[in-house]
């Protein structure tokens, strides 16, 4: 599984098309695609023409929220949040072989994440990020600390961790050090994208 995801950004359909590309262009291979408050006409659209291109580009294409968009188009999979879709009936409606990735705030989170099972934990916010309009609990590494010093505790196998929310390439050596697994950037990337080959060269083990 890839180490680095981008999740889309902007507020139009031609600005998150932009973004997409100028992301794959710099070497993502890894895409969630994630556009919230959009009409529904212009996100289909949207998952519909960023499967393709990521095809193209041989990348990974997640859908945020939206299983059945997610299924219709045949995307890599979809990432959910705690009060979207239960990942077992996104196992059903999707099948066994695609990505079914869950977003986690607390140790208690973790574990139900871990039970379900979803083959990665977004786990956040980091710090303060502007991209998210209900934004929980910030985290802070500490935050990430604890949680995998817990699930050691608990003699539990550390399952993929992604760190999310206002993530930048700094904080990668760090998060690697605590047992993070990868990160999920979209303000970065989206306003530098030539940053994307760092962040894969800081993520090798």
């Amino acid at each position: 599984m890839e180490k680095l995801q981008y999740i889309s950004q902007g507020f139009t359909k031609a600005e998150q098309e932009l973004n997409i590309k100028k992301a794959l262009d710099n070497g993502i291979k890894w895409v969630q695609i994630r556009w919230k408050n959009a009409p529904e006409n212009e996100f289909i659209k949207l998952c519909e023409n960023s499967k393709l291109l990521c095809s193209d580009y041989q990348s990974v294409c997640i859908i945020n929220d939206h299983v059945q968009i997610a299924k219709n188009i045949d995307a890599d999979g979809v990432h959910l949040g705690l009060k979207d879709t239960s990942i077992n009936i996104a196992r059903d409606i999707l099948g066994e072989n695609k990505i079914i990735g869950g977003t986690a705030n607390t140790i208690d989170d973790v574990l139900q994440r871990m039970n379900e099972p979803c083959n990665y934990i977004g786990l956040g916010p980091l710090r303060f990020t502007s991209t998210k309009e209900k934004l929980s609990p910030i985290l802070g590494f500490e935050g990430y600390k604890k949680i995998i010093q817990n699930l050691k505790e608990r003699s539990l196998e550390i399952p993929k961790i992604f760190a999310i929310g206002g993530v930048v390439l700094e904080d990668v050596e760090l998060l690697k050090q605590i047992g993070i697994y990868g990160v999920a950037v979209s303000g970065q990337i989206t306003n530098q994208p030539s940053v994307v080959n760092q962040y894969k060269i800081t993520l090798q083990p």
